[in-house]
C-alpha cells in the first residue's frame, strides 16, 4: 500500500458529522404570549320601581251565567207561536203570534188548557207581546203600530192605541208599560197614552244588547229573551245592566225531544220565549215558541 492510500483509509474511518457546520442543533425555544385577561361582562341590576309604576290591570270578573232548577212541568200548547206570557190570579195569559194564527188566551197554568181565546181584528195582524195592568190587558203588534187593550176578566175589547215602530215584548212595573222593539233599548210607556216616558239602553260590560224580545218585570229586574238564543237576560231596570244570564239551553233540548216523541220538530224559530212571574211560588214560568212544556224553574 503506497502512502497517499494508507491516508485515504484513515479519512474514510473518521465518523460522519450528523448537523451542518455553523448551524445550532439546539430545540428553538418556546414562545409564550402575555394576553391580556378578558373584561367581565357588567352586571345588569333591574331599576327599582317608581312611584309612577302602574300595576297591571286586575281582571275583570264576567257577569254571572246561572243555569235554572226544573221544579215542575205542565203541557203547552204546541201550536202556539207564543210572543207573551204572564201570570195573574191564577190565570196564565198568552199572546200567540204569525199572521192568521195570532191570539190572546187565557189559560191554565197546571194543565195548558184553554179556557178563552180571542184573535185580534184582522186576520193580517200579527200579535206580540203582553201584559196585565189595573185589569186591563194591552197586547202589542209586530209592525202594525197598535196595542190592543182588553179586559182581563173575559177578553171583551176596551180599545186600541197607536205606536211608532216595531212591537216585540212588553211588561210592567206596577206603574209603568215596560216595551222592547228588538233594538238594545227598553221603553217605559204611559198606560193611558201608551207615550213613552223613559228610555234605558240593555247592556252587558259596556255592548249593547239587541233582539230584546219576551219581556217579565219580576224581583226589581227585567227578565228578556234574546231572539233566536237560549239565553235570558236579567237586567237592572235603572242602570240597563245585565246583572246575570240565564242558560236554559237544557230547556230548549227538552222540549226539542219531546217534540220529537210526538213526531214533530221543532224549526229554527221555535226558540225560547215566554216569561211569567209566579210571586206566590217565587218561581219562572218559562215556555217557548211552539214548545209542548212549559217548565215551572228556581233561579241560583
Amino acid at each position: 500500500m503506497t502512502r497517499r492510500a494508507l491516508l485515504l483509509g484513515l479519512l474514510l474511518s473518521l465518523p460522519a458529522q450528523a448537523a451542518t457546520p455553523g448551524l445550532s442543533t439546539s430545540p428553538p425555544p418556546s414562545i409564550k404570549a402575555s394576553l391580556p385577561a378578558p373584561t367581565p361582562a357588567p352586571t345588569m341590576t333591574p331599576p327599582a320601581p317608581t312611584s309612577s309604576s302602574k300595576a297591571a290591570p286586575a281582571a275583570v270578573p264576567g257577569t254571572p251565567i246561572l243555569t235554572p232548577r226544573v221544579v215542575g212541568r205542565f203541557p203547552h200548547d204546541p201550536a202556539a207561536f207564543t210572543e207573551g206570557l204572564e201570570l195573574v190570579g191564577g190565570v196564565l195569559f198568552e199572546s200567540t203570534g204569525l199572521v192568521g194564527e195570532s191570539s190572546i188566551r187565557r189559560t191554565n197554568p197546571q194543565t195548558g188548557e184553554v179556557t178563552q181565546r180571542r184573535a185580534p181584528p184582522s186576520n193580517k195582524i200579527f200579535s206580540e207581546g203582553l201584559t196585565v195592568l189595573n185589569d186591563v190587558v194591552y197586547q202589542l203588534t209586530w209592525q202594525d203600530g197598535l196595542v190592543y187593550l182588553y179586559d182581563a176578566q173575559n177578553l171583551r175589547s176596551l180599545g186600541q192605541l197607536r205606536y211608532r215602530g216595531e212591537g216585540w215584548g212588553l211588561t210592567n212595573d206596577g206603574k209603568s208599560l215596560i216595551m222592547s222593539d228588538g233594538s238594545d233599548t227598553l221603553m217605559w210607556r204611559d198606560p193611558d197614552t201608551f207615550a213613552v216616558t223613559r228610555r234605558v239602553r240593555v247592556v252587558d260590560r259596556g255592548a249593547g244588547i239587541t233582539n230584546l224580545n219576551e219581556l217579565e218585570y219580576a224581583g226589581g229586574s227585567v227578565y228578556a229573551n234574546i231572539w233566536l238564543s237560549n239565553k235570558v237576560a236579567r237586567i237592572d231596570p235603572q242602570s240597563g245592566k245585565v246583572t246575570a244570564w240565564i242558560d236554559v239551553t237544557n230547556l230548549a233540548r227538552e222540549a226539542q225531544a219531546a217534540a220529537a216523541r210526538a213526531g214533530r220538530q221543532l224549526g229554527f224559530d221555535d226558540v225560547p220565549n215566554g216569561i211569567a212571574f209566579n210571586a206566590a211560588r217565587g218561581t219562572l214560568l218559562l215556555t217557548g215558541k211552539r214548545w209542548p212544556l212549559t217548565f215551572e224553574v228556581k233561579l241560583p
